[in-house]
């Protein structure tokens, strides 16, 4: 059975149908940004994204994994161009604020060309579980395979702000 169209996979699908959390995905994100806040809680892995709203200005807490290769940091947008926090950080020009436990680190979020999204993809798919559902290639498949769809999935690099720049705002 193809991992994609199992039963399961289309449950969790169905949580962001449209590329937008229903309620009961809502309810799971509240839990995890409390979840990931402990620190602990989190595995290493997950973390708080704090970005700007484009339209209301207000602070928006998005529960996120985080990809750890070569010495850097990644975050993937399991729902694509259009997830909610994708937009918001290019709104931003990519400041945001990362959470991990009582950490608190002021960081700009940098998008990876589609040329280089397919290896990162493919190992995100490895550390976050719950992303697979919603990625359109089995996590085993040909580097190709994500070449194919790069383009629609973002990947943005965590770096640090420079002293002059404006993503050192007060947060």
């Amino acid at each position: 059975m193809n991992p994609l169209t199992a039963p399961w996979y289309r449950r969790k699908r169905r949580l962001y149908a449209g590329g937008r959390p229903n309620a009961g995905a809502r309810f799971r994100n509240r839990w995890a940004v409390r979840q990931f806040a402990l620190g602990p809680l989190s595995l290493g892995r997950g973390v708080v994204l704090e970005v700007r709203g484009r339209s209301s200005g207000r602070t928006c807490e998005v529960p996120l994994v985080v990809l750890r290769d070569g010495g850097e940091r990644y975050l993937v947008s399991m729902l694509g161009d259009h997830a909610g926090w994708v937009l918001n950080v290019r709104a931003d020009e990519g400041r945001a604020v990362l959470r991990d436990g009582r950490r608190r680190d002021t960081v700009r979020l940098v998008e990876v060309p589609p040329a280089e999204r397919p290896a990162l993809t493919r190992r995100y798919l490895d550390v976050a579980p719950g992303a697979r559902p919603h990625i359109p290639v089995d996590r085993r498949a040909p580097l190709a395979d994500f070449a194919a769809i790069a383009a629609d999935y973002p990947v943005f690099r965590v770096t640090q702000p420079t002293p002059l720049d404006p993503a050192r705002r007060a947060s």
